[in-house]
């Protein structure tokens, strides 16, 4: 199998198969869900269970990464975090290799995402963050990624530079800008040592609930991170007075739990600037998946690398106000 179409072969009657095989009994074809990076489909057993499947990319992860996944989600699950542990076969093992491919079974959990205006649904997500950051300080993780700004930006950057998506003007703008924002980040990299298990891509897409009660799914980039690591993406309010208040509903319900370090805030626009950054790198270096042109067909337009090189400027001009902040100028 091609490691540039690792799915290709992944057909419904495989996935059928692949999860047949252990042990469960389908009905109905299984449902694709929105993934990319992974595989990922919501299937039915002859009892009515809801599961949702996952076929992870080869090459990606390590198995041991991977189990260090599903091991911190159990230990969530024992402490009672609304979260989705992975399925466990007879013998203990909740990742599983059929035919070439690695997945792993999670009970669904049903809800819609929070509301990020709504003070009530950002006190109960800070309280469930602090709860899982509780059981992440407990122990580290010793196959999965460290947080390190610059060193993530880098990798993107050459990503970039390394395709021949931009033309000349476009390289040439986007090779200074990138230089420019890896160096800036690392000026950030000592304040992100303090590092603990995180879910690693706190978005609302990741959060499930109803009411006030939500659960945290899809831990696949969970990595070694501060804290705010899992918290700054619900800050989304343009208006600095209503930045304020998401801020402070977040982490009154983040200190239900534990303390949170006010310092790391500085870390927020380092943060979204590498998101920016390693969002296009991670579509170029997808490219030769198929899913991935269907998906997003504006990547092949230079109109979309203009604008990536503008949020870039943006980005620096945020940064540059950050840094003489600190610096109390």
């Amino acid at each position: 199998m091609s490691t540039s179409t690792p799915f290709h072969e992944l057909s419904p009657q495989r996935v059928v198969d692949a999860i047949e095989s252990l042990g469960f009994w389908l009905s109905g074809e299984p449902f694709a869900l929105n993934s990319y990076e992974n595989r990922v489909y919501l299937v039915r057993d002859e009892e009515g269970g809801r599961w949702v499947a996952k076929f992870y990319r080869p090459g990606r992860l390590s198995s041991q990464a991977i189990q260090e996944e599903h091991a911190f989600l159990a230990e969530l699950e024992a402490a009672q975090v609304n979260v989705a542990a992975p399925w466990c076969d007879d013998a203990g093992n909740s990742l599983h290799e059929v035919d070439g491919q690695r997945l792993a079974l999670f009970p669904h959990l049903p809800g819609q995402a929070p509301e990020l205006e709504n003070p009530d649904h950002l006190f109960a997500l800070g309280e469930l963050i602090g709860r899982v950051h509780e059981v992440g300080r407990r122990a580290r993780f010793t196959h999965r990624a460290q947080l390190v700004p610059s060193i993530m930006a880098e990798q993107a950057r050459e990503t970039i530079l390394g395709s021949d998506w931009l033309s000349q003007r476009q390289r040439d703008s986007y090779a200074s800008v990138a230089k420019t924002l890896v160096a800036t980040l690392a000026r950030f990299d000592d304040a992100a040592g303090a590092a603990l298990r995180v879910h690693g891509d706190c978005h609302v897409g990741n959060m499930l609930g109803r009411d006030d009660h939500f659960a945290l799914v899809d831990f696949d980039d969970a990595l070694m991170a501060p804290a705010v690591q899992d918290l700054w993406m619900l800050f989304t309010a343009q208006a600095p007075e209503e930045r304020t208040q998401q801020l402070s509903e977040v982490i009154e319900g983040y200190e239900q739990v534990l303390p949170f370090e006010r310092g790391e805030l500085a870390l927020i626009e380092p943060l979204r600037t590498l998101r920016v950054m390693r969002h296009s790198a991670w579509l170029v270096g997808r490219w030769e998946d198929p899913a991935f042109p269907r998906a997003f067909p504006w990547v092949a337009d230079h109109g979309y690398w203009d604008e990536h090189i503008r949020q870039l400027e943006q980005q620096r001009l945020a940064l540059s106000e950050k840094e003489r902040w600190l610096a109390g100028g």
